[in-house]
Protein backbone atom coordinates (compact mmCIF):
# COMPACT_ATOMS: atom_id res chain seq x y z
CA UNK A 1 0.00 0.00 0.00
CA UNK A 2 1.20 3.49 -0.85
CA UNK A 3 -0.64 6.29 0.92
CA UNK A 4 -2.52 8.96 -0.97
CA UNK A 5 -1.00 12.40 -0.54
CA UNK A 6 -3.21 15.00 1.10
CA UNK A 7 -2.27 18.10 -0.88
CA UNK A 8 -2.34 21.11 1.44
CA UNK A 9 -1.31 23.50 -1.32
CA UNK A 10 -4.25 22.53 -3.51
CA UNK A 11 -6.78 22.68 -0.69
CA UNK A 12 -5.43 26.02 0.53
CA UNK A 13 -5.81 27.43 -2.99
CA UNK A 14 -9.48 26.37 -2.97
CA UNK A 15 -10.00 28.01 0.42
CA UNK A 16 -8.37 31.24 -0.74
CA UNK A 17 -10.63 31.32 -3.79
CA UNK A 18 -13.72 30.88 -1.60
CA UNK A 19 -12.51 33.57 0.78
CA UNK A 20 -11.91 35.99 -2.10
CA UNK A 21 -15.49 35.48 -3.31
CA UNK A 22 -16.87 36.23 0.15
CA UNK A 23 -14.62 39.29 0.44
CA UNK A 24 -16.21 40.65 -2.75
CA UNK A 25 -19.61 40.16 -1.12
CA UNK A 26 -18.57 42.36 1.80
CA UNK A 27 -17.68 45.16 -0.60
CA UNK A 28 -21.42 45.72 -1.07
CA UNK A 29 -21.50 46.75 2.58
CA UNK A 30 -18.51 49.05 2.13
CA UNK A 31 -16.37 46.67 4.17
CA UNK A 32 -12.90 45.30 3.44
CA UNK A 33 -11.51 42.80 5.95
CA UNK A 34 -8.31 44.05 7.50
CA UNK A 35 -5.53 42.04 9.14
CA UNK A 36 -2.75 43.61 11.20
CA UNK A 37 0.43 41.54 11.57
CA UNK A 38 3.05 42.54 14.12
CA UNK A 39 6.60 41.22 13.86
CA UNK A 40 8.98 41.93 16.73
CA UNK A 41 12.63 41.14 16.11
CA UNK A 42 14.46 39.75 13.09
CA UNK A 43 13.92 35.99 13.30
CA UNK A 44 14.38 34.79 9.68
CA UNK A 45 11.73 32.08 9.83
CA UNK A 46 9.19 34.47 11.32
CA UNK A 47 9.92 36.99 8.57
CA UNK A 48 9.19 34.34 5.91
CA UNK A 49 5.95 33.28 7.61
CA UNK A 50 4.79 36.88 7.89
CA UNK A 51 5.58 37.55 4.23
CA UNK A 52 3.43 34.59 3.17
CA UNK A 53 0.57 35.69 5.42
CA UNK A 54 0.57 39.22 4.01
CA UNK A 55 0.73 37.91 0.42
CA UNK A 56 -2.17 35.52 1.05
CA UNK A 57 -4.21 38.31 2.60
CA UNK A 58 -3.71 40.71 -0.28
CA UNK A 59 -4.32 37.96 -2.83
CA UNK A 60 -7.76 37.38 -1.31
CA UNK A 61 -8.66 41.07 -1.58
CA UNK A 62 -8.13 41.84 2.09
CA UNK A 63 -6.28 44.79 3.54
CA UNK A 64 -3.05 43.90 5.32
CA UNK A 65 -1.00 46.02 7.69
CA UNK A 66 2.49 44.78 8.55
CA UNK A 67 4.22 46.43 11.49
CA UNK A 68 7.88 45.60 12.21
CA UNK A 69 9.59 46.46 15.47
CA UNK A 70 13.09 45.84 16.83
CA UNK A 71 13.77 42.99 19.24
CA UNK A 72 14.42 45.60 21.92
CA UNK A 73 10.78 46.76 21.89
CA UNK A 74 9.44 46.97 25.44
CA UNK A 75 6.53 44.71 26.34
CA UNK A 76 4.54 47.75 27.50
CA UNK A 77 4.97 49.37 24.08
CA UNK A 78 3.83 46.22 22.28
CA UNK A 79 0.76 45.93 24.50
CA UNK A 80 -0.05 49.59 23.86
CA UNK A 81 0.15 49.00 20.12
CA UNK A 82 -2.15 45.98 20.40
CA UNK A 83 -4.70 48.05 22.34
CA UNK A 84 -4.60 50.71 19.63
CA UNK A 85 -5.33 48.07 16.99
CA UNK A 86 -8.18 46.73 19.14
CA UNK A 87 -9.77 50.17 18.84
CA UNK A 88 -9.11 50.52 15.09
CA UNK A 89 -12.37 49.79 13.27
CA UNK A 90 -10.57 49.14 9.97
CA UNK A 91 -8.71 46.21 11.52
CA UNK A 92 -10.71 43.00 12.02
CA UNK A 93 -7.90 40.60 12.88
CA UNK A 94 -4.68 41.00 14.87
CA UNK A 95 -1.79 38.58 14.67
CA UNK A 96 1.38 38.94 16.73
CA UNK A 97 3.97 36.63 15.21
CA UNK A 98 5.52 34.12 17.59
CA UNK A 99 8.08 33.54 18.97
CA UNK A 100 8.63 36.85 20.70
CA UNK A 101 11.86 38.09 22.31
CA UNK A 102 12.41 36.48 25.71
CA UNK A 103 11.63 39.63 27.68
CA UNK A 104 8.06 39.71 26.31
CA UNK A 105 5.53 37.32 27.84
CA UNK A 106 3.44 35.87 24.97
CA UNK A 107 0.53 35.21 27.33
CA UNK A 108 0.36 38.91 28.22
CA UNK A 109 0.22 39.73 24.52
CA UNK A 110 -2.43 37.13 23.70
CA UNK A 111 -4.58 38.26 26.64
CA UNK A 112 -4.41 41.86 25.41
CA UNK A 113 -5.73 41.10 21.93
CA UNK A 114 -9.49 41.54 21.78
CA UNK A 115 -11.19 38.11 21.53
CA UNK A 116 -13.21 39.49 18.61
CA UNK A 117 -9.96 40.15 16.71
CA UNK A 118 -8.00 37.11 17.92
CA UNK A 119 -7.82 35.41 14.53
CA UNK A 120 -5.05 33.10 15.76
CA UNK A 121 -7.62 31.59 18.15
CA UNK A 122 -5.24 31.69 21.13
CA UNK A 123 -7.12 33.98 23.54
CA UNK A 124 -8.55 32.19 26.57
CA UNK A 125 -12.05 33.31 25.51
CA UNK A 126 -11.73 31.54 22.16
CA UNK A 127 -9.96 28.53 23.67
CA UNK A 128 -12.75 28.27 26.24
CA UNK A 129 -15.40 28.55 23.55
CA UNK A 130 -13.85 25.52 21.85
CA UNK A 131 -13.91 23.56 25.10
CA UNK A 132 -17.64 24.11 25.64
CA UNK A 133 -18.62 23.97 21.97
CA UNK A 134 -19.56 27.62 21.55
CA UNK A 135 -18.80 29.81 18.50
CA UNK A 136 -15.36 31.38 18.49
CA UNK A 137 -12.18 31.57 16.48
CA UNK A 138 -10.44 28.22 16.14
CA UNK A 139 -6.65 27.91 16.29
CA UNK A 140 -5.53 27.95 12.67
CA UNK A 141 -3.25 24.91 12.54
CA UNK A 142 -5.66 22.34 14.02
CA UNK A 143 -8.51 23.98 12.10
CA UNK A 144 -6.52 23.40 8.92
CA UNK A 145 -5.76 19.83 9.97
CA UNK A 146 -9.47 19.13 10.31
CA UNK A 147 -10.05 20.40 6.77
CA UNK A 148 -7.25 18.17 5.49
CA UNK A 149 -8.76 15.15 7.22
CA UNK A 150 -12.15 15.97 5.69
CA UNK A 151 -10.70 15.58 2.18
CA UNK A 152 -10.17 11.86 2.80
CA UNK A 153 -13.92 11.34 3.06
CA UNK A 154 -13.43 9.15 6.12
CA UNK A 155 -16.16 9.79 8.73
CA UNK A 156 -14.61 10.48 12.13
CA UNK A 157 -17.45 9.18 14.29
CA UNK A 158 -16.16 6.28 16.33
CA UNK A 159 -12.64 6.44 14.91
CA UNK A 160 -9.62 6.38 17.22
CA UNK A 161 -7.49 9.50 16.86
CA UNK A 162 -4.09 9.90 18.51
CA UNK A 163 -2.70 13.41 18.91
CA UNK A 164 1.00 13.52 19.70
CA UNK A 165 1.68 16.79 21.49
CA UNK A 166 -0.22 18.85 24.04
CA UNK A 167 0.61 22.47 23.20
CA UNK A 168 -2.00 25.18 23.63
CA UNK A 169 -1.64 26.13 19.98
CA UNK A 170 -1.94 22.71 18.33
CA UNK A 171 -2.22 19.60 20.50
CA UNK A 172 -4.97 20.60 22.90
CA UNK A 173 -7.27 22.35 20.38
CA UNK A 174 -6.65 19.52 17.91
CA UNK A 175 -7.90 16.98 20.44
CA UNK A 176 -10.98 19.08 21.16
CA UNK A 177 -11.86 19.48 17.48
CA UNK A 178 -11.55 15.74 16.95
CA UNK A 179 -13.78 15.16 19.97
CA UNK A 180 -16.39 17.48 18.50
CA UNK A 181 -16.29 15.34 15.36
CA UNK A 182 -17.14 12.32 17.54
CA UNK A 183 -13.74 10.65 17.35
CA UNK A 184 -12.34 8.83 20.37
CA UNK A 185 -9.20 10.78 21.21
CA UNK A 186 -5.95 9.87 22.92
CA UNK A 187 -3.43 12.64 23.64
CA UNK A 188 0.19 11.49 23.90
CA UNK A 189 3.14 13.57 25.07
CA UNK A 190 6.62 13.43 26.61
CA UNK A 191 5.24 11.60 29.64
CA UNK A 192 3.53 8.89 27.61
CA UNK A 193 4.83 5.37 28.16
CA UNK A 194 5.10 3.30 24.95
CA UNK A 195 3.87 5.78 22.34
CA UNK A 196 3.74 3.06 19.69
CA UNK A 197 1.19 1.07 21.70
CA UNK A 198 -1.23 3.98 21.24
CA UNK A 199 -0.45 4.87 17.62
CA UNK A 200 -0.73 1.30 16.33
CA UNK A 201 -4.46 1.29 17.11
CA UNK A 202 -5.08 4.77 15.69
CA UNK A 203 -7.21 5.44 12.64
CA UNK A 204 -5.91 9.01 12.63
CA UNK A 205 -2.50 10.20 13.85
CA UNK A 206 -1.70 13.91 14.23
CA UNK A 207 1.99 14.42 15.01
CA UNK A 208 2.82 17.82 16.50
CA UNK A 209 5.92 17.61 18.67
CA UNK A 210 8.66 19.22 16.59
CA UNK A 211 10.97 16.19 16.53
CA UNK A 212 11.72 14.36 13.30
CA UNK A 213 11.06 10.64 12.92
CA UNK A 214 8.80 10.60 15.97
CA UNK A 215 6.36 8.46 13.97
CA UNK A 216 7.89 5.43 12.22
CA UNK A 217 6.31 2.91 9.90
CA UNK A 218 6.10 0.20 12.57
CA UNK A 219 4.00 2.56 14.70
CA UNK A 220 1.26 3.06 12.11
CA UNK A 221 -1.89 1.02 11.53
CA UNK A 222 -2.26 0.06 7.85
CA UNK A 223 -4.60 2.49 6.11
CA UNK A 224 -4.43 5.17 8.81
CA UNK A 225 -4.65 8.90 8.15
CA UNK A 226 -1.38 10.58 9.15
CA UNK A 227 -1.24 14.35 9.58
CA UNK A 228 2.26 15.76 10.05
CA UNK A 229 2.33 19.15 11.77
CA UNK A 230 6.08 19.10 12.48
CA UNK A 231 8.57 21.43 10.84
CA UNK A 232 12.17 20.29 11.24
CA UNK A 233 15.39 19.94 9.24
CA UNK A 234 17.00 16.65 8.27
CA UNK A 235 20.74 15.99 8.14
CA UNK A 236 20.89 17.49 4.65
CA UNK A 237 19.20 20.67 5.87
CA UNK A 238 15.93 20.01 4.06
CA UNK A 239 12.54 20.58 5.64
CA UNK A 240 10.90 17.53 7.14
CA UNK A 241 8.14 16.80 9.62
CA UNK A 242 7.69 14.62 12.70
CA UNK A 243 6.90 11.58 10.55
CA UNK A 244 9.34 9.30 8.71
CA UNK A 245 7.54 10.18 5.50
CA UNK A 246 9.05 7.72 3.02
CA UNK A 247 8.55 4.70 5.28
CA UNK A 248 5.17 5.65 6.71
CA UNK A 249 3.79 6.38 3.25
CA UNK A 250 4.11 2.66 2.48
CA UNK A 251 1.79 1.80 5.38
CA UNK A 252 -0.69 4.66 5.81
CA UNK A 253 -3.79 5.24 3.74
CA UNK A 254 -3.40 9.02 3.58
CA UNK A 255 -0.51 11.28 4.57
CA UNK A 256 0.40 14.97 4.46
CA UNK A 257 3.79 15.98 3.06
CA UNK A 258 6.21 18.48 4.63
CA UNK A 259 6.34 21.04 3.15
CA UNK A 260 3.05 21.38 1.29
CA UNK A 261 0.70 19.86 3.83
CA UNK A 262 -0.39 21.55 7.03
CA UNK A 263 1.54 24.81 6.55
CA UNK A 264 -0.49 26.22 3.65
CA UNK A 265 -3.73 25.31 5.42
CA UNK A 266 -2.67 27.10 8.60
CA UNK A 267 -2.33 30.31 6.59
CA UNK A 268 -5.59 29.65 4.74
CA UNK A 269 -7.55 29.29 7.96
CA UNK A 270 -6.10 32.58 9.18
CA UNK A 271 -7.81 34.18 6.18
CA UNK A 272 -11.05 32.40 7.04
CA UNK A 273 -10.93 33.66 10.63
CA UNK A 274 -10.18 37.23 9.51
CA UNK A 275 -13.01 37.12 7.00
CA UNK A 276 -15.45 35.83 9.61
CA UNK A 277 -14.38 38.57 12.02
CA UNK A 278 -15.44 41.13 9.41
CA UNK A 279 -18.61 39.25 8.44
CA UNK A 280 -19.82 39.36 12.03
CA UNK A 281 -20.15 43.12 11.69
CA UNK A 282 -22.81 42.78 8.98
CA UNK A 283 -24.52 39.62 10.19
Amino acid sequence: MTAQLIDGNALAAQVRTQVAQRVKGLAAHGLQPGLAVILVGDDPASAVYVKHKVTDCEGAGMRSVLERYPATMAESDLLARVRALNADESIHGILVQMPLPKHIDPQHVIATISPTKDVDGFHVANAGALVVGRPGFKACTPYGCMKLIETTGVPLRGKHAVVIGRSNTVGKPMALMLLQANATVTVCHSGTVDLAAHTRSADIIVAAVGRRDTVRADMVKPGAIVIDVGMNRNDAGKLCGDVDFAAVREVAGWITPVPGGVGPMTRAMLLVNTLEAAERLVA
